[in-house]
This record gives C-alpha cells, structure tokens and sequence, in this order.
C-alpha cells in the first residue's frame, strides 16, 4: 500500500485553511491523506524537500516533485528554472490574482474534479481572504473584531506547539468555524493574544524610529517588545507604509507592507523589493529573514529608504 500523501502548508490561517480543504478533497476522492506545516527556511535545500515521499504543496513555493500544487503568490518561483517546469494541470494551479489559496483550490477542484463545496468551506474561503489580503473593514476590525475566524487567526500568534496548528487543520477539514473558534484551547489562545494585543499597542510607539515621506520604520527587535501587525497603522494612520525589524524563532525578519486603509496611489510591489534580500511576498505585503540583527537592521532602511524615494517621485 502506497504511503499516505503529505500535505504541506504554510503556517498561518490561510495556509492551513487551504490545507484542510485540499485533505478533505483528496479523502472524498478515495486518497489517504496527512498534513505538516512548511516555512521559510525550509528553502535553503528546497531541491531535496521531501525527498523519497508523497506530498503537496499549498500556499507555499513551487515544487515539481508536489503531485498537488496550488498557491497565489507572485513570487512562487525560486529559480527561473522552477518557473519554467510550471504549467497548468489537473493538479497544479497558481493564480496570483487571487486574494488568498483557499478559493483557487475549490474554484480547480469545481472545475476539475466535479467537487461541490460545502457552505463551511466557502465562509473558510471567504475569512481567508479578508485575513490574507488585509480586506478588513478597517483598522479596528482587524484588530479588535472577534468572529470566529479571526479569533481563530489571532489565536496562531501564540501557538508555542507547531504541531497544535496540526490539530487545527485536522478540525478545519471536518468542522465549523464556530466549532473551531468554540474549542477551549482555541478561546484560552485568543484570550491571551488579546491581551499581548493591548501590550503591543501600547508598546509600539517607542520603537518607530522615522516617519518621513510617509513611510514609518521601527525596530521591534527586542523579544521584550510584543509584535502587532497593523500597529503602525493604528498610531499612524496617515501613513502609506510600514517597515520594520522583528524576532523570530530563526532569528530576525523584516517586514513591510502598505497600508491598507490608506493606499499609496502607485506603489512599489513590496514582494519584489524583499526578493532582492532572499524574501518575498505580494504587491501589498512581503517579508525577509536577514542572517542577523545587523543586516536586518541594514535590510530595513534600505527597504524603507526605497519606499520613500518612490513616495517623492510619484
């Protein structure tokens, strides 16, 4: 019997809602699945991911060893090379255009595989969306608003446990949003990112460094310091951009991203800034992680410098 196929996925709300529906899917079709979550520093020798197994590949890099592919992001392709060895299957799609994966694998499997998507998977498809591309009514929605699927998003930011995000995707292929957001580990989880929420905002002010031209950069580097995404825009909500440097578990990243209650009227594509610096990500949002402090640091000036050089010309 052949070994289960693996799905791997990127670890965020997202990813792990295109990974739920892929694996429920797959198992209506008769296949035997499993999931694990994939991230960047699994790129260094991505040529061997996996090497020897099944798998697919959901919101993530292309793979031409992945007998399942789908994701939206423009920068995909590692190598000219892999862009090359890409073309559209019954089991490969990317479309860049689409907000977020969750709904460019329903609409390939509708088509391709006569699926019909159930109710849940369209409000999934739906949040992922609003989550992924920012589609937020405004700033306080995203980050104060409380239904089901952004309690759940929120709840990610304090998972110690990669593989309770496991268990997560499991719960998305077979329940509710309310089911999920319902779960005691998943409130006690919101609890506390609600209230390392209100400790970012109230920290983030002394760690913006410039505002000029309106593009913000700040160092959050400090792992005393509480990380919020649309801090910036929450004190600084004239602004175009956010630059910034924060820790991670690997070290340290660089994050960037427009602001999206306040546009720049011809920006630059951020993901295609990052990939000069071993990143990447969308028009709108993308990110890098630096070997150190010191070149995050250098990273983001320069990123920030870049953005505010096309804020002058435009």
């Amino acid at each position: 019997m052949d070994d289960p196929l693996r799905i791997h996925y990127h670890r965020d709300f997202d990813g792990m809602v295109s990974a739920a529906v892929l694996a429920a899917i797959l198992r209506e079709r008769g296949d035997e699945v499993v999931w694990e979550s994939v991230n960047y520093h699994q790129r260094d020798d991505w040529d061997n991911f996996a090497a020897g197994t099944r798998f697919a590949v959901v919101d993530f890099h292309f793979h031409p060893r992945a007998e399942y592919w789908f994701d939206h992001h423009p920068t995909t392709f590692l190598t000219p090379e892999l862009r090359a060895q890409y073309a559209p299957s019954d089991r490969w799609c990317w479309d860049e255009t689409s907000p977020s994966c969750p709904p460019l694998i329903l609409a390939h499997a509708e088509q391709h595989w006569q699926y019909e998507t159930p109710e849940r998977f369209r409000e999934m498809a739906h949040w992922s969306n609003v989550v992924d591309a920012a589609q937020f009514v405004d700033v306080e929605q995203a980050l104060f608003g409380d239904a089901p699927a952004l309690r759940i998003s929120r709840s990610l930011y304090v998972s110690s446990d990669p593989n309770w995000l496991d268990v997560l995707v499991g719960e998305m292929a077979k329940s509710t949003l309310d089911e999920i957001a319902a779960r005691p580990d998943v409130e006690k989880a919101w609890q506390r990112a609600a209230r390392n929420r209100d400790r970012a905002l109230e920290q983030f002010p002394p760690t913006v460094e410039s505002v000029e031209s309106s593009v913000l950069l700040y160092d959050a580097s400090s792992n005393a310091i509480r990380r919020e995404r649309f801090a910036s825009f929450f004190h600084h909500p004239e602004i175009h951009y956010s630059v910034g440097v924060i820790p991670t578990r690997a070290g340290y990243h660089v994050t960037a991203g427009a602001n999206p209650w306040n546009p720049p009227e011809a920006g630059l594509h951020i993901g295609e800034i990052m990939e000069d610096y071993g990143g990447g990500g969308h028009r709108a949002v993308g990110g890098a992680n630096p070997p150190s402090l010191e070149d995050a640091r250098r990273v983001a000036a320069e990123v920030a410098d870049r953005l505010r050089r096309a804020q002058v010309s435009a």
